[in-house]
């Protein structure tokens, strides 16, 4: 399962996450490191509900719905 967290890194690169995180056994991260404020035009919620809406968004039944869009390409 692929989940996103959000966290803080200080200056000397120590890494805070801003919920509680329970895992099963150690897991690999992948650490993107954003803009100190969001960029003007896309609002941080927007962002932050990205990952849950590619939930939906991915689904083989959203495929099927949108297939006659794609035909002809």
């Amino acid at each position: 399962m692929i989940r996103t967290v959000e966290a803080v890194i200080d200056e000397q690169g120590n890494l805070r996450l801003l919920e509680p995180v329970q895992l099963p056994s150690a897991r690999r991260a992948l650490v993107t490191i954003l803009e100190e404020r969001p960029a003007e035009g896309a609002p941080e919620s927007a962002l932050l509900s990205e990952a849950a809406l590619a939930e939906d968004w991915n689904r083989p039944e959203e495929d099927a719905a949108w297939l006659h869009l794609h035909r002809g390409w």
